[in-house]
């Protein structure tokens, strides 16, 4: 079908051209005996014309694309135009992706690029990998395990004799010789077995640091007697409320504390022995009765956090047990 052009326009009634709106677009209803004429018209002369379009079909048109084989050329220019938009959806010219905007000022990281840590300053670039991750995941973490302190304080007393990374290191040796830490297995050591591990060089340890664990998980059971657990005596030293100091730089965090001075005090008078001052501040901090870590690192807020979903622990306990508890009372009413 076709359209004359403003030039040459037909002379027809509105009755005979009436707008359609189709779901596929938009459409013009002609009379059968203009529609022949239109066509004897384009046979006499081939070029497109334009009809005359509501502005309401003319909108539509341009919003859906849609076209019929008598289109004049500007419609024509239309459907290329929406065959090169189709084409778009499925290949970008040139092969480009898209991109999305980010506004000006606004640094977006790169996925491949890994977020750079603020660490506590004695942990470098050149730090052992094993001794970041024990700074990452443990060191000032609360612990209220009691086999867990016990092995912590085992690695605090060989401090005096290894570093850290050489004691994580052997972490696996340690842990083989002392039976995983259990306090009550290490207690019942023999003589016999002390000197056998001595003789097969089994620990690292010198022979009086290795008679001094065996000696501590003995005097650990009978705190554990009269405390109930051995982190029930180690946390009531900081009345069960663990101490941020908040340092921010390395120089100012200390190698002992009045608190730990007073627990290794009382540790040595129930027959522990080499837990001096500086050796149980050590323990202290691995084993988060104090968090230690300097307030540019990132772990600082997390401990603390730790420290709170511990508490909140803690009290979601009491509390249930006091329910368990009255409902028990009442139950015998």
């Amino acid at each position: 079908m076709s359209v004359v052009t403003e030039s040459q326009p037909l002379n027809r009634t509105d009755s005979e051209v009436q707008s359609v709106l189709r779901p596929a677009g938009n459409s013009v209803r002609v009379s059968k005996s203009l529609e022949s004429k239109q066509k004897n018209d384009v046979q006499k002369k081939p070029q497109q014309m334009r009809g005359p379009v509501s502005r309401s079909s003319e909108s539509i048109h341009r919003r859906n694309f849609s076209v019929d084989s008598s289109c004049s050329s500007d419609s024509s220019r239309g459907l290329s135009s929406m065959k090169m938009s189709s084409f778009g959806r499925r290949m970008k010219p040139n092969g480009l992706k898209s991109v999305k905007v980010v506004p000006d000022g606004v640094e977006v990281p790169s996925l491949s690029t890994p977020v750079k840590l603020n660490r506590c300053d004695w942990i470098t670039s050149n730090t052992d990998p094993i001794y970041i991750s024990f700074h990452d995941e443990e060191w000032g973490v609360p612990v209220h395990d009691d086999r867990k302190l016990f092995e912590m304080l085992v690695l605090s007393e060989a401090l005096a004799e290894l570093s850290w990374p050489t004691i994580l290191n052997k972490r696996d040796i340690f842990r083989k010789v002392f039976d995983n830490f259990d306090p009550t297995s290490v207690a019942n050591f023999t003589e016999k077995k002390i000197l056998a591990l001595k003789a097969t060089g089994s620990t690292l340890l010198s022979e009086p640091k290795l008679r001094a664990v065996v000696e501590n998980a003995r005097q650990m059971i009978k705190i554990q007697q009269e405390f109930g657990s051995f982190a029930s005596y180690c946390w009531s030293f900081v009345n069960n409320k663990p101490i941020k100091n908040g340092f921010r730089y390395v120089r100012k965090v200390p190698v002992k504390t009045p608190k730990s001075e007073a627990m290794s005090k009382d540790l040595m008078r129930r027959g522990f022995r080499c837990v001096g001052p500086t050796v149980i501040y050590s323990f202290m901090q691995v084993s988060g009765i104090v968090n230690d870590h300097l307030i540019t690192c990132f772990r600082y807020q997390e401990c603390n956090s730790n420290i709170q979903t511990d508490f909140k622990t803690k009290i979601e306990s009491t509390e249930v047990l006091a329910e368990d508890l009255e409902k028990t009372c009442l139950s015998h009413i």
